[in-house]
């Protein structure tokens, strides 16, 4: 019998929410009051502030698009209203909505490789300071940055 939802062996990520957070992303203020709708664990060591600090950024530089642009560009959906991100910590809570999660697995099936490919193209091995914005972005879908 073969699974209908085989999108969801294709999902494996790098990085947990909790490694993300710990990481620095999205300055800090991407959860804003919805953050006690997560386990407290994932806060322990979390770079967190009330308004977006690039300082609190992995990479201490800003990646991607505001909310607004998100939304202009119908990236966003009711189930979760902050994004990509929202949808991958309820996600990594257990919750499924096969067709919200198919989309969103195939978003992040095809963030990666670009990214990592341009990283790799450019780069030398852990150059960390190399594409500092692509690494950012990575991992803010759960990527290894630290290629």
């Amino acid at each position: 019998m073969t699974n209908k939802y085989v999108f969801y062996d294709e999902f494996n990520p790098d990085l947990t929410p909790k490694q993300m957070l710990e990481y620095g992303v999205f300055g800090g203020s991407y959860l804003g009051d919805t953050i006690n709708e997560y386990p407290k664990t994932w806060f322990k060591k979390a770079k967190l502030s009330k308004t977006f600090d690039v300082n609190l950024n992995c990479f201490k530089i800003r990646s991607g698009q505001s909310l607004k642009e998100w939304k202009k560009k119908g990236w966003i959906m009711k189930e979760d209203p902050r994004g990509w991100f929202q949808w991958y910590c309820r996600y990594t809570m257990g919750r499924r909505i096969p067709k919200i999660d198919k989309l969103q697995i195939y978003r992040w099936k095809m963030f990666g490789p670009r990214h990592i490919g341009g990283i790799k193209k450019n780069c030398r091995k852990r150059e960390l300071n190399c594409r500092k914005r692509q690494r950012q972005a990575l991992l803010q879908w759960a990527y290894d940055p630290f290629i």
